[in-house]
């Protein structure tokens, strides 16, 4: 079985985004239904609350292995061969992920030095901005764990952690 270390880091970050948005979502329709009026702080929480959402849910994504790929060729490789393909697969992932933290800064710390703040909530634009680089530091985080992980199965001769499959039988009925 798969390390478990920090597993719900990701879990409860998500949660609190979605719980954010949803209540925030449910608020601004109500003032605009019954009061016609909306806010302008509520769009952008709603925004942001998405964009760390969709960045802390690709980190969960990488966790699971339940990002997208063509594995079908995975079927007929010996255990070995699929240890070391994944492995690879990560190793690419984690130079991209890598590049892309490093250039995803530069707008945060751009941001900083100019002391940019959001139109409604006027708090430092840095703090949303920062979703890109906290997303793919996560993933590096985790491309790090699944490495450590598939090396030893790559050792030991044992099948690597292949994540869920979109059609899984025993989810079909």
């Amino acid at each position: 079985m798969r390390s478990r270390s920090g597993h719900n880091i990701e879990a409860w970050a998500l949660l609190i985004f979605y719980t954010m948005l949803v209540i925030t979502m449910a608020i601004e329709v109500l003032r605009r239904e019954l009061f016609a009026y909306s806010s302008i702080w509520g769009e952008e929480i709603v925004r942001y609350s998405f964009i760390y959402l969709a960045w802390i849910g690709a980190s969960a994504a990488v966790r699971d292995r339940a990002h997208i790929r063509i594995d079908v060729l995975f079927n007929f490789c010996p255990v070995k061969v699929k240890a070391a393909l994944y492995i690879l697969g990560d190793l690419v992932m984690l130079g991209v992920a890598i590049i892309a933290l490093i250039w995803s800064m530069d707008s945060v710390l751009t941001a900083i030095k100019f002391g940019s703040v959001t139109h409604g909530l006027r708090v430092p634009f840095a703090l949303f901005l920062f979703a890109v680089p906290l997303g793919f530091s996560l993933m590096t985080y985790r491309l790090l764990q699944s490495i450590n992980f598939d090396v030893q199965c790559f050792r030991e001769g044992k099948a690597p952690f292949e994540g869920g499959q979109l059609f899984d039988e025993e989810h079909s009925s």
